[in-house]
């Protein structure tokens, strides 16, 4: 039996809308949202282009190439007082220090000698007078047997005190960069404290004020120290000394790879200032008498060594008359080391030898002589100005090859400090010796904060091509489609222009 139905004609009928008909897929809806998209993208454009473009302040080129140009020259005045006979004697010791410049000029850089009578002395003026055989020197008069057949060995005495380094621009191996703040760091390592015969004590307070300190005041002009100290009871070595018969030995290649960084904690402080360490080493008693050989492997008279721009090392073997109840070092023991800590910090600081046919004299007993002193300041002054004008041509150059590399306004304005510093400077050199190291000190400073500064480093190693990697498959994907978009719209709007006409 069939089925009958009737038919309905509203389930006949179509409801599926034309496209073209909605609203929303008008024509000028749909340009007004594609015309939004392109207004916004527009719009965007300075902001991106100010977050996303580097800084680039100028800088004072022309006056760091013309300050690169000029060269510090620091008077040194010598007089002599041997009488009557002055002139002359003044006259043949100038024309011999010439002869001895004009051989190695690079040791005498900088320095600006002249040489008069007594009675054209000034303020700061080394006074040469004539004495025994033995020259002796007091303050900044040298009393030498000065003569006509003398004049060599004198000028070969002064060359010593007043140009005792061999180049016033490069700094000796062994000697410290300079910084404003040092740290002083003296540690007591025991190889292995739990062999027995160890130290854990020492008056490190006392030693240091008695050895130390009196140089720290001495050179407080030019740095400011922080001192701290420790004592650790495990310190093992990296290598195996040598055993030779009764006695442990240290080879020359040995010492390079003393100290064991991976096991020794020798800073105790978070700071960012250079530290020189001052290490007394215990050997275990099991390698003891442990000593420094030389290079023919003889025992090395002394048992303390330097290690350039990093700090001293002393190695102590005691013996059992020194090991105490208490353990601690007694001042007799601490002396003797002390005092190669102290000669080991005079050569970090870069102060010179004093020549050794050369008796002093002093009032005060101080570390540093009066010439020792000059002519720190002098090498110090020279030094940090050299660098200074290197660093900060050193910035201008890589500026102008690195095109994305940022200068902010506070390497601008160190650069332009350090400059203006650099010609305090040269105008206190005539005048004050202390304050023109202390222009040169700040010149110094500036210009390498500068050149460290962090923020020229940030986009320094993200080049254009790393830009174009990064930006294009972030906007490629949604930029396309609306140019096309735009396009098409612009096809059709001129269709029906045409159209119409």
């Amino acid at each position: 039996m069939g089925h009958w139905r009737d038919s309905d004609p509203l389930l006949d009928m179509d409801f599926t809308p034309d496209p073209s008909k909605l609203s929303f897929q008008a024509d000028s809806v749909r340009r007004k949202i594609i015309s939004a998209y392109w207004t916004i993208i527009i719009l965007a454009l300075p902001l991106w282009w100010y977050t996303t473009s580097i800084e680039r302040l100028s800088l004072p080129s022309s006056q760091v190439a013309s300050n690169a140009q000029k060269r510090l020259q620091i008077p040194v005045r010598l007089a002599v007082d041997v009488g009557s006979e002055g002139p002359l004697v003044a006259t043949q010791l100038q024309k011999s220090l010439n002869k001895r410049i004009e051989r190695v000029p690079e040791r005498w850089d900088g320095l600006d000698v002249r040489v008069s009578t007594s009675a054209e002395a000034v303020d700061g003026t080394y006074i040469i007078c004539s004495g025994r055989e033995v020259a002796v020197m007091r303050d900044r008069n040298l009393v030498y047997p000065v003569g006509a057949q003398s004049i060599s060995g004198l000028t070969d005495v002064l060359s010593d005190l007043i140009a005792p380094f061999p180049s016033t621009s490069e700094p000796e191996h062994r000697v410290a960069q300079y910084s404003p703040r040092y740290r002083l760091s003296f540690s007591l390592l025991n190889e292995d404290a739990a062999a027995g015969n160890a130290f854990t004590e020492w008056d490190v307070s006392d030693a240091i004020a008695r050895h130390i300190s009196p140089i720290l005041n001495r050179v407080s002009i030019l740095h400011n120290f922080t001192l701290e100290s420790q004592v650790q009871f495990h310190a093992p070595l990296a290598f195996n000394p040598q055993h030779l018969d009764t006695i442990f030995g240290i080879t020359p290649e040995d010492l390079t790879v003393f100290v064991n960084s991976a096991e020794w904690t020798l800073s105790s402080s978070a700071s960012n200032d250079p530290v020189l360490h001052f290490v007394l080493f215990i050997p275990s008693a099991a390698r003891r008498p442990l000593h420094i050989l030389n290079n023919e492997g003889d025992i090395s008279p002394s048992n303390a060594f330097l290690l350039p721009q990093w700090g001293g090392i002393v190695i102590h073997n005691p013996s059992l008359q020194d090991i105490h109840s208490d353990a601690k070092f007694s001042s007799a023991i601490l002396d003797p080391i002390f005092s190669a800590f102290s000669s080991h910090l005079l050569s970090l600081l870069g102060v010179p030898h004093l020549p050794t046919n050369v008796q002093t004299v002093s009032r005060t007993h101080d570390a540093l002589t009066d010439w020792q002193f000059d002519a720190l300041l002098r090498y110090r002054a020279l030094n940090n100005a050299q660098r200074s004008k290197d660093t900060l041509q050193s910035i201008v150059n890589l500026v102008g090859q690195i095109e994305n590399m940022p200068v902010g306004p506070n390497v601008r304005d160190d650069i332009q400090n350090a400059l203006i510093a650099l010609e305090y400077m040269y105008d206190a050199s005539k005048a004050s010796l202390t304050e023109t190291l202390r222009h040169s000190a700040r010149a110094f400073i500036l210009s390498s904060r500068a050149f460290f500064n962090p923020g020229m480093l940030a986009l320094l190693y993200f080049p254009a091509e790393h830009k174009y990697a990064v930006y294009t498959p972030m906007f490629a994907s949604a930029v396309i489609p609306l140019f096309v978009a735009a396009l098409r719209e612009v096809a059709a709007w001129r269709r029906e222009r045409k159209q119409k006409q």
